[in-house]
């Protein structure tokens, strides 16, 4: 049954007026449960989901929000992101090459990258994640040069301004290829300081409370790019001062080799070893974890980020989704970075979530609702923020999105919202609403400063590629 309209935030009288209804919708595919809601309604009040139900029962409202000939859904959750490489989007030299000669080709770049081109990079990335209704995302910054400035504060500065919700994580790099890691000397820190930009990172931004617009989680990039002492230490941290782990894992069989060669072992063992193996971690793309890597993941409770669309364009393989999800472990969704993934739209990575799970397990395994499941639930899952993100409920982060089902790609499309909305796409949202506040409005950014943003990322990105 739908939600009572008088559960909502604490303090609000039964009867008084919320701040917002977003009202008229097709359906209202809430995530909690199997609820489905045709012509429902979304209540909205202090930044929380004051309540949902059927037409004709509205509370009244300062201000309504037409959802007419629209789907709406919770906001989607991108769980692994590197934001900055939109300044290399589609880099040249870089579309050809598997994972490794990938990361060789834009190193050199990504080590011109400073504080006003990482701004310029998030306020552009996020807005364009917002309109394509993403409502919360993470960010992997793992790039910080000597002298190029507060990246992790010019990334927070952009998401209080574009109105998403960020979990940026302070990654790190410190395993140069001098010591027998990938990256060149140029892009990587000393251990210490990066353990003290660590706790700095989490007592300047990470919010606790309820409705948290900004958490941070600690991310040193990968097996091949920093020390088991890091990885060991960071683990420690993590633990002392309670946020969460993120690192990419099994991506590629390059990273399999290497760990073999440097460490003597696969890689999930060595997870294991540094003390990552637990439900505070999430990691990104396991590809190529085996049977029994995938059983020991999930019994860990380990978050999986699958970047379906990332793993096609270096083509590292298919992760075992399924299997992970079946084993116990949260899954989400990820765009990843250009150039890996050069557009970063959470409706396409639910879309080539579903096909790639009809393909990987017949036509019978997966629909729409499962990839929407991974794209809410599973992500918010990942980020430790069950019952709060990727659902329409009493209490829950008011983060919806209203997607409109009409025009020639949708004509027929009569039986199903939820299967039109990933099946008959591509789709952009109309609405997105962040904590009860409106980003994108009839499918455009409100947010008055996109021409001027854009014009300075492209000097930004025309500087760290040196044209």
């Amino acid at each position: 049954m739908p939600s009572d309209p008088s559960v909502g935030p604490p303090g609000r009288e039964p009867g008084s007026k919320v701040d917002l209804v977003v009202a008229g919708a097709v359906l209202v595919k809430t995530m909690n449960g199997d609820e489905e809601i045709p012509g429902g309604w979304v209540a909205v009040h202090d930044g929380l989901v004051a309540g949902v139900g059927r037409p004709g029962s509205e509370p009244p409202a300062e201000r309504t929000l037409r959802a007419d000939g629209c789907l709406v859904t919770p906001g989607l959750v991108n769980v692994h992101h590197h934001i900055y490489q939109n300044l290399t989007r589609a880099y040249r030299p870089a579309t050809q090459s598997g994972l490794f000669d990938w990361l060789r080709a834009l190193y050199p770049r990504w080590a011109l990258i400073d504080e006003e081109a990482v701004y310029l990079s998030t306020w552009v990335g996020l807005a364009e994640l917002a309109l394509g209704g993403c409502t919360t995302t993470s960010d992997h910054l793992y790039v910080h040069p000597r002298g190029a400035g507060d990246m992790l504060g010019a990334e927070v500065a952009a998401a209080r301004e574009v109105g998403l919700r960020f979990h940026p994580t302070r990654g790190s790099m410190s395993l140069s290829e001098d010591e027998g890691g990938l990256p060149p000397r140029s892009v990587c820190e000393d251990e210490d300081a990066i353990l003290a930009a660590s706790q700095a990172a989490v007592d300047a931004y990470h919010d606790r409370s309820v409705g948290a617009m900004v958490r941070i989680a600690l991310a040193p990039c990968s097996p091949f790019s920093v020390s088991r002492h890091l990885m060991s230490a960071t683990a420690e941290l993590a633990e002392r001062l309670d946020v969460r782990l993120h690192t990419h894992l099994a991506e590629d069989p390059d990273e399999d080799r290497y760990c073999q060669d440097m460490y003597g072992c696969r890689p999930v063992d060595y997870f294991e070893e540094v003390g990552w193996l637990s439900s505070r971690s999430w990691v990104a793309h396991c590809v190529h974890p085996d049977a029994g890597e995938v059983q020991r993941l999930g019994r860990a409770g380990v978050g999986v980020a699958h970047c379906p669309s990332s793993n096609l364009l270096l083509g590292v393989g298919l992760a075992p989704v399924a299997e992970l999800s079946a084993a116990g472990s949260p899954v989400g969704l990820g765009c990843d970075g250009s150039s890996s993934t050069d557009s970063a739209s959470m409706w396409l990575e639910a879309r080539t979530a579903l096909l790639l799970a009809r393909l990987r397990s017949g036509a019978a395994s997966t629909g729409a609702r499962r990839a929407l499941e991974m794209a809410t639930l599973g992500g918010a899952a990942c980020l430790g923020r069950q019952g709060e993100l990727g659902v329409l409920a009493g209490g829950a982060a008011a983060d919806l999105v209203c997607w409109k089902l009409d025009g020639p790609r949708f004509a027929g499309a009569l039986s199903d919202p939820v299967e039109a909305w990933l099946r008959c796409g591509p789709v952009a949202a109309h609405h997105t609403v962040v904590a009860g506040r409106a980003v994108v409005q009839d499918g455009a950014l409100v947010s008055e400063d996109v021409e001027d943003r854009l014009r300075r990322h492209a000097v930004a990105a025309g500087r760290v590629q040196g044209l």
